[in-house]
């Protein structure tokens, strides 16, 4: 046995050992199985000698696996000045292994037509694949070489690259976005000085510029050995194979250190602690309110779930009644969240303009006080465990629902079989339970108090900031970080050898039927029985096209679609709410570029009574000037909030741009503020009575029903009277725009700037013509995680969290767009980065590697793309809207194995001339402009609204 010893920068020395371990056999723990009608997910539960644990369960409705490894680590095992490790971690398993170059695990998955990705919680950190069931080995062989082999291949050059994406991403989802540091101010005040929940799991900036490769060297060493690992492996498997899999490739990885539960007490408050801030892009203050909740699995979570909704959660809320319905607020909600050491109840309020902060705080000590006097309603009840065994049904949809499920419950609980002590939890809470809980954790209790406030504006907070975080006692805690020592292990088998590929798995597009009524309603639909449910669209041709015949009404499709969720003839906008939500169902209406469509989803024990409330809000609806003034309030004051975000801004300029910001199609759909003022009660009622017929209509109904039965069950459509209904096709025309042009939208003190870079292409959508040949050219450039451009900017620059490209075109024309959020300082250099990109792939064409990758990855991913309910949908709405053959999935893969490097070349050429491209830049002009100024473009600058400065 040869011994090493690896001195690492500071003082640590980690000894580095080569052990022969053979594979030992796993231990059964238990064995579950599906007894009638409960809820469970059957499995098998083995240990490992080295003490990993495998959970099993098999699928076979679908030819795909997931598999999933949840380490027991999160941020909750970081300390002071070292905030953000376990989620730095996270990217850093991306980054090869001993057998795994750079960047080849992304490669692997993709090319086997998989899935995958990571996350990072307080408590836990996992990684996962979906692939096709043949694939299932070859992931065995990448998780294990990443748990037992990553230390060697953990590089400076790596670790630099993944510091700055982690930076970027920061940037993009905390401080790039309205009150994006919220949770992060209320975490500081509500827990201890140094308690593990005080920071967010991204961690600070200051903390990740500290950091080091050995101080992440040693949160592997500690924290990711077998015996804090959950393997669980779903779906298409052979159970015994599988087993037999996992002890060849993890049994000899060696144990880490012992691992003990944390425990901590929760937070107490003596006092409410005021804190506020101001935030550089909200436009509206925030109210966010925190009291100490409890953990996960904790007796009470039901309750105060049960609490949280009859207060803060739908139109049948305290809240909804007193904040949204009154127009005092866009949104006023309450949550109870739960995690391993301690868990937040929260309330949120967003005042409209003209209400103060501490106004909105008042009528919340209101609500809670009517509350008190209310009391809980045996609807109450019934609304909330309808919608929560529906939510329960939902989870089990997909193969790596019911994966993430068993994982988190061996994880948390130790024990993966909680899904029936949940439902019961839930089912047993009573009216006494929810008042109890009430009075115990929010009644007169002491919470923080943050006020966060528009910048410039002259609001005031709550009350004046009276908490400062003590910092007094704090002692780091003691890991057990000195002295770690890596074991290699030693397999009896070649790891360098990628393990071969199974069979290629049977897949079939799912059967479906078609059916046109009397009326003229075309159907299509799908029987799945997999789960008890069944989801049903009816879209009705129309949407923002019509918004054409009036431009000076644009705004109108949506604001129907948004009425039509309101009120009818027989209930209530409250009344229907709570009718579904007691069912567990969902009926909800929403207008997109070309149609509005009602959507159902309901158990199938409820379909019945869900349909007929589908026909009250369909053919019964009641307009109210109430909920209109309502909904035009809330959409102008949406269309100011999304002024002050870049990734909003960069979309809506962007169509702008192409089109020109006068084409009724950049704002038809949802209007603006000039619009909505001028739409009236009588606008609705005529746009409900002249465009809604049979004769536009399209139903998909997909799950545990059959066509007999379904057609039914929509019997009363046929009643529906035909209706000569002219549809306005949308204007293709795109502006005329000036070479080496390049706009600029100023977002003052923005941390990251937003890129577009395309055109219009004047395709139209096609399933096997040039636009899907279009979407294989894209794909090596910008269509994945491993595509030219994410490469380059991502992996190699560190300047984003992501960048891609894509065409994308329905009946009325399309455009190609190439985009990301970069970090500020980065901004110049991305924009010559992306059209360097894209021109060196015009130039010089696709390789022959990147064309059998885009081959491996497309042609295989068939094998996830019919598995969900929603799935399917998908699939047989597109083949409903465009009216395509059963067979042109066939056609599409003929296409995709036979296209050849010279027909990529050509289209590229074609397609992505850079010359006919225009730019756009949203980000902070002081900061950015010096260096875009270098770039030799003509710059304009325009507003957030599109118009030349």
């Amino acid at each position: 046995m040869k011994k090493q010893t690896i001195k690492l920068l500071g003082l640590l020395l980690i000894c580095s050992s080569t052990v022969t371990v053979f594979a030992q056999q796993a231990k059964l723990v238990e064995s579950v199985v599906k007894k009638g009608d409960e809820l469970v997910i059957p499995y098998q539960k083995y240990v490992l000698p080295n003490g990993l644990t495998v959970i099993l369960t098999e699928d076979h409705s679908d030819p795909i696996v997931h598999v999933d490894v949840t380490y027991h680590v999160g941020s909750a095992r970081e300390e002071i000045g070292k905030s953000g490790f376990a989620h730095f971690f996270e990217h850093m398993m991306f980054e090869g292994s001993d057998h795994v170059k750079s960047g080849d695990h992304f490669k692997t998955v993709n090319a086997a037509g998989g899935t995958l990705n990571g996350s990072t919680t307080q408590d836990r950190t996992n990684y996962y694949e979906t692939v096709p069931s043949n694939q299932l080995e070859k992931m065995l062989w990448l998780e294990s070489d990443r748990m037992g082999f990553l230390m060697d291949a953990v590089t400076q050059k790596k670790f630099e690259i993944q510091r700055s994406t982690v930076k970027n991403e920061r940037g993009q989802n905390y401080d790039n976005r309205p009150y994006g540091l919220a949770s992060e101010a209320v975490s500081k005040a509500l827990y201890p000085y140094g308690h593990p929940y005080s920071w967010l799991t991204i961690g600070y900036i200051e903390d990740l510029n500290k950091v080091d490769v050995n101080d992440l060297k040693r949160f592997f060493l500690r924290w990711y050995g077998p015996n804090n690992a959950t393997l669980t492996i779903g779906g298409d498997i052979n159970a015994k194979q599988t087993l037999a899999w996992v002890e060849k490739y993890f049994g000899t990885i060696p144990r880490g250190p012992e691992v003990k539960k944390t425990i901590l007490p929760a937070p107490v408050l003596t006092s409410d602690r005021y804190i506020s801030y101001t935030d550089n892009y909200a436009r509206l203050p925030l109210l966010y309110i925190a009291y100490p909740g409890v953990k996960m699995y904790a007796k009470d979570l039901a309750a105060l779930d049960a609490l949280s909704l009859i207060i803060g959660q739908g139109r049948n809320s305290i809240f909804y009644k007193n904040f949204v319905k009154s127009r005092k607020a866009t949104q006023a909600s309450m949550r109870s969240s739960n995690s391993e050491l301690a868990g937040e109840i929260s309330i949120q309020v967003v005042p409209f303009p003209g209400q103060s902060l501490e106004d909105m705080k008042k009528l919340v000590d209101e609500s809670l006080t009517e509350f008190e006097h209310r009391g809980v309603t045996d609807e109450d009840l019934a609304r909330f465990k309808g919608s929560a065994e529906s939510a329960f049904v939902n989870s089990f949809a997909s193969v790596s629902g019911k994966v993430s499920e068993l994982a988190a419950a061996q994880t948390f609980a130790g024990n993966p079989n909680q899904l029936g002590k949940e439902l019961e939890g839930i089912r047993k809470v009573t009216k006494e339970d929810v008042m109890r809980v009430y009075n115990q954790y929010v009644k007169g209790k002491a919470s923080v108090v943050l006020s966060i406030l528009p910048k410039g504006s002259a609001l005031k907070p709550v009350a004046p900031d009276n908490y400062t975080v003590d910092q007094q006692g704090y002692k780091a805690p003691d890991y057990g970080y000195a002295a770690l020592t890596y074991h290699k292990a030693k397999d009896n088998f070649n790891r360098n050898t990628q393990p071969p590929t199974g069979p290629n798995p049977a897949i079939k597009v799912p059967p479906f039927w078609t059916a046109k009524t009397a009326n003229g309603i075309n159907m299509i639909g799908a029987f799945n029985n997999e789960i008890p449910t069944v989801s049903l669209t009816l879209s009705i041709k129309g949407g923002g096209l019509l918004a054409s015949t009036d431009p000076s009404k644009a705004g109108l499709p949506a604001i129907v679609g948004q009425l039509l969720n309101d009120e009818t003839q027989n209930y209530t906008a409250e009344q229907m709410s709570a009718a579904l939500e007691k069912l567990g169902s969902g009926v909800q209406v929403f207008s997109s570029a070309e149609e509005t469509t009602f959507s159902v989803s309901t158990l199938t024990k409820n379909l019945d009574q869900t349909l007929a409330l589908l026909q009250e809000r369909m053919f019964h609806p009641k307009f109210t000037q109430e909920a209109l003034d309502r909904i035009k309030k809330q959409t102008i004051q949406s269309f100011q909030t999304a002024k002050t975000q870049p990734a909003n801004i960069a979309s809506s300029v962007y169509n702008k741009i192409l089109y020109g910001k006068d084409n009724i199609r950049t704002y038809g759909l949802s209007g603006n503020e000039k619009t909505i003022p001028n739409i009236t009660l009588a606008d609705v009622q005529a746009y409900y009575d002249n465009y809604f017929a049979p004769n536009l209509t399209s139903v998909v109904v997909v799950g545990d029903v059959t066509e007999a039965d379904v057609k039914k069950k929509l019997a009363f459509l046929d009643s529906w009277k035909e209706k000569q209904v002219a549809i306005p096709a949308a204007n293709m025309a795109g502006s005329t725009l000036e070479k080496n042009t390049l706009f600029l939208v100023d977002v003052p003190h923005a941390a990251q700037s937003e890129i577009r870079v395309g055109y219009l292409t004047g395709l139209n959508y096609d399933a096997t013509g040039k636009y899907y040949k279009l979407s294989l050219v894209n794909y090596p450039l910008g269509g994945g995680f491993d595509s030219r451009l994410n490469i380059d900017l991502r992996e190699e620059k560190g300047w984003t969290y992501g960048a891609s490209s894509g065409f994308a075109s329905g009946k009325f024309g399309g455009n190609y767009t190439a985009s990301a959020g970069v970090r500020a300082s980065s901004t110049d250099s991305a924009v010559m980065e992306f059209v360097k990109d894209i021109k060196g792939y015009a130039d010089k064409g696709v390789t022959t590697e990147e064309l059998e990758f885009t081959k491996s990855s497309i042609g295989q991913a068939d094998a996830r793309k019919y598995e969900t309910n929603g799935q399917k949908a998908g699939f047989l709405s597109r083949i409903q809207q465009y009216d395509l053959k059963p067979s042109f999935v066939d056609e599409q893969n003929k296409i995709l194995a036979n296209i050849t490097k010279g027909e990529v070349d050509e289209l590229a050429k074609q397609y992505l001339n850079t010359d006919s491209m225009t730019i756009l830049v949203v980000g902070d002009k002081e900061k950015i402009m010096p260096g875009l100024q270098k770039l030799g473009y003509h710059i304009v600058e325009l507003d957030a609204d599109g118009n030349i400065k």
